[in-house]
């Protein structure tokens, strides 16, 4: 049967159990067990698609539409396989799918309370990935730190779990903190202690500990967190502050926390880990051989969990590249005819990044149009290349006060526009175009030559599309529209001509990149960099 395993975090947030709960997988997925991860959410929102980016960060999108938590991403980047819907629950969503069943008379009458129904519930989705037959383990990531009112419900859930299955079917891997005093140069336990304490109040005893922490922990410590935490003294994992969090299966690895959960689990051997991939991966990101400066143009760039895809695309497409890439992130509301020289000139190509609403877009306009006559690589994505059709129509053909709808909906020329489908929609979350469709592209294009392939199947997230009534015009100016949906007709991908890379995209590239499967489009845009970088460079002060 599928194994379960649970990640619990305490003392603080941000401790990284979703890297842990990835890297993990990433161990038994590497000693041939098919794994699986999935993130539970305590907030109430039904997904994070309505969220503003500075409360929650990236919302990360999956191929079957689903509007999902940022830990998603790295699921897929260090797994390299894609998630779904089932993947992220949220208690907005496990609370609307309760309730809907008490308005149809599901319940005959009983009176709702969270246990059991809301339980049960958590239950039947923490579930549903394992009843499909797919997976060996199931790792569930709970969301929040345990003592939050919040989360009481999912641990509740994780109890009724363990004592349902068995140990040998269920564990509980604890995230803590060993903080270091300076003042006493020593780490301490007490807030470990209190930690597990906490997670034993709800029930659940933790059948290992990973200890966040910036110092290595010796061997005493470690026998002293077993004795007043109640495990074994191997079940306690050292998780190290690491360089880069690609470091972190090598480190649990190096901890054996794959082969104590494998004895926990009762997990027939299969084999020492196949990581030939990942060390070759982490050897060219540790040793480049160039390095470039991205600017990143966008409005959210005060938080860099915003944009945390494309950072982490450069990172893995920089790697294939032997390159190190410098992402300077620049607001796009701080860029005018007036700066935009000064904080342009000195980078090797601009990357412009999605968003939404009117603020920042003009600044962005003019970080086109400066790469566009310099010849600087140029990246656009979904408000990007909208952005980028704009600064075209105003600046190349000659359509004064040409803009997106979005921005301006009286404007003369709309040559990007609200989509039909989405002129009637009222309610606002989960209703934008999403997931994966289907792009056809153009022979001889250069897109086609850099994803050497003439049909593709990319993520969406966006309401606005080109306008194709300008379509002729744009192309017979030079701005080619190369990737077009075969159903819908519509506008997916543009490149420039008599340009050295000049590319923007309606969908999200970074949500399909993979450690041992960069994407294309962004290891195709740091190689234009490091062309740029090598050659003449524009001086603009002089």
């Amino acid at each position: 049967m599928t194994k379960y395993i649970f990640v619990t975090g305490g003392v603080t947030s941000s401790l990284g159990k979703g890297i842990i709960s990835a890297s993990l997988a990433k161990l038994l997925q590497s000693r041939g067990f098919s794994a699986t991860i999935q993130k539970f959410d305590p907030y109430i929102n039904v997904d994070p698609g309505t969220l503003n980016p500075y409360e929650h960060g990236e919302c990360f999108v999956t191929d079957d539409g689903a509007e999902t938590d940022l830990d998603l991403g790295y699921y897929e980047r260090f797994l390299g396989r894609p998630t779904s819907q089932a993947n992220n629950v949220t208690t907005g969503r496990i609370y609307q799918t309760v309730i809907q069943k008490e308005r149809k008379g599901d319940y005959l009458g009983k009176t709702v309370q969270v246990i059991p129904h809301i339980t049960d519930e958590i239950k039947r989705r923490i579930m549903l990935l394992g009843q499909s037959g797919e997976y060996d383990i199931v790792i569930t990531e709970l969301g929040g730190t345990v003592g939050d009112i919040e989360s009481l419900p999912y641990l509740e859930a994780v109890r009724q779990m363990r004592w349902n299955l068995g140990q040998d079917n269920c564990l509980v891997v604890h995230l803590t903190l060993l903080p270091y005093l300076e003042a006493a140069k020593e780490l301490k336990t007490k807030p470990t202690q209190h930690s597990v304490k906490e997670l034993q109040n709800a029930g659940i005893q933790p059948d290992i500990l990973v200890c966040r922490t910036e110092h290595d922990i010796s061997n005493s410590i470690r026998r002293k967190i077993a004795l007043f935490c109640n495990v074994d003294v191997t079940s306690v994992i050292e998780a190290i502050t690491a360089d880069t969090v690609y470091d972190v299966p090598l480190y649990m690895l190096r901890e054996n926390l794959d082969r104590v959960v494998m004895n926990k689990l009762r997990l027939r051997e299969k084999g020492e880990p196949d990581l030939r991939k990942w060390k070759q991966f982490l050897g060219k990101l540790k040793n480049p051989t160039n390095e470039v400066r991205i600017g990143l143009v966008g409005k959210y760039i005060e938080l860099k969990d915003a944009y945390k895809s494309i950072y982490e695309s450069f990172v893995l497409a920089g790697a294939m590249n032997e390159c190190n890439v410098i992402v300077e992130p620049i607001h796009s509301e701080e860029i005018n005819d007036e700066s935009v020289v000064r904080k342009l000139s000195k980078l090797h190509g601009i990357l412009v990044a999605p968003g939404f609403g009117e603020r920042g877009f003009e600044g962005k306009v003019t970080a086109v149009k400066f790469a566009r006559e310099n010849k600087l690589p140029f990246f656009g994505i979904c408000l990007g290349m909208q952005t980028a059709v704009v600064e075209f129509a105003r600046n190349v053909l000659g359509l004064e006060n040409a803009n997106s709808t979005e921005m301006n909906t009286d404007t003369e020329h709309k040559v990007i526009d609200i989509m039909e489908e989405q002129k009637i929609i009222q309610d606002m979350g989960g209703t934008m175009r999403l997931g994966s469709y289907p792009c056809d592209l153009k022979r001889k294009s250069k897109v086609q030559q850099i994803y050497k392939t003439t049909k593709i199947n990319e993520r969406h997230r966006h309401r606005y599309e080109f306008n194709n009534a300008f379509k002729e015009q744009f192309e017979k100016a030079g701005m080619q529209c190369v990737g077009i949906n075969p159903k819908t007709q519509l506008v997916e991908i543009i490149e420039l001509k008599n340009h050295p890379w000049f590319i923007a995209s309606q969908f999200h590239p970074e949500y399909k990149s993979t450690v041992e499967d960069p994407h294309p489009l962004f290891v195709s845009f740091i190689q234009a960099c490091i062309e740029y970088e090598n050659g003449e460079q524009l001086d603009l002060f002089e």
